[in-house]
């Protein structure tokens, strides 16, 4: 249509007449006089709104599902990324609360025997300087650590500290061939002399041929002069193996450690000796057995026998 002056004139009646409608329409309410129109309008073009809508509505709902689908997928990253920091937090928690009894065990047994310790982490094992069984530690002279301090954990001896740095030690660990630690017997007080096996026991000669030792009996360090390398008191294993006497004049015992030397974490350089030797006190209380079962025996009574009566 060409814009005219009618064509406007036109538009304006049109929409004049509408806004009319809209208000008797709303005016009328349900009377309104445009019921009967608007239903007859809702017959003729509802079929094809059905139709329209029966076909827009599935592309409609997929992309409602998309979106939510894309809502859901952001709510399962969501928590899945909250589990994992949870699981990861968990397991740091636990290794928190592993090490901090660890950390406990050190303070106990160097409270036990009076030792001043300096506390450390195991950053690295393997061979340094010839020694096949050592680890590094994250302490150094920087840290008042000198050659020769004997290092410990919560269950004994783990071995002496060899080469120092500014910042970190190299331990010689007791299980190695190479070291060899003054031992004394739990009790009796016999002396001896440790030497390491590698994975094995370790080999406990005892200067006395005919010491009595038996199996479970515990070992302690003898100690050294000034404490180094050496403190005295520190537990070192219990013996597991006795080896038959044959009239010499030492007797040789074999000995499992107390420290797992494969798994060790935090240790504890002696800083200082105590003033007083230890002796076995710093050993934990032996495990005791089980009750014995008190056994009871049952006598039975005889029972007198009364005679038949006359039957005279």
């Amino acid at each position: 249509m060409r814009d005219t002056r009618e064509s406007r004139l036109l538009l304006v009646l049109l929409i004049a007449i509408a806004f009319a409608l809209i208000t008797v329409d709303i005016r009328g309410g349900e009377e309104s006089p445009l019921n009967g129109a608007r239903q007859a309008a809702a017959s003729a073009f509802g079929p094809v709104e059905n139709g329209v809508a029966s076909a827009v509505d599935p592309i409609g709902n997929a992309i409602g599902a998309v979106r939510d689908s894309g809502e859901r997928h952001g709510r399962i990253a969501a928590l899945e990324r909250e589990n994992a920091a949870l699981k990861l937090r968990l397991g740091s928690d636990a290794r928190t609360r592993s090490r901090a009894a660890e950390l406990d065990k050190i303070l106990r047994t160097a409270g036990a025997g009076q030792y001043s310790v300096k506390g450390a982490q195991v950053i690295a094992i393997g061979a340094a300087q010839g020694f096949s069984w050592t680890v590094t530690i994250d302490v150094g002279s920087d840290d008042g650590i000198a050659r020769d301090m004997t290092v410990l954990n919560g269950d004994g001896l783990v071995g002496r500290v060899t080469t120092v740095g500014p910042s970190t030690a190299t331990v010689l660990l007791a299980n190695d061939p190479d070291f060899t630690v003054g031992t004394r017997l739990e009790g009796s007080g016999e002396l001896g002399f440790a030497t390491g096996q590698g994975g094995r026991d370790l080999r406990v000669q005892l200067l006395n041929g005919k010491s009595v030792v038996k199996k479970g009996d515990r070992m302690v360090t003898f100690g050294s002069q000034g404490g180094k390398p050496f403190v005295a008191g520190v537990p070192v294993g219990e013996v597991t193996r006795v080896d038959p006497s044959r009239g010499e004049l030492t007797r040789t015992v074999q000995v499992r450690p107390f420290v797992g030397f494969t798994r060790l974490d935090l240790v504890g350089v002696v800083v200082q000796p105590p003033r007083k030797n230890p002796r076995d006190a710093v050993l934990p209380p032996k495990p005791k057995g089980p009750k014995p079962t008190p056994t009871v025996t049952v006598t039975a009574t005889p029972t007198a026998s009364i005679p038949a009566p006359d039957g005279n």
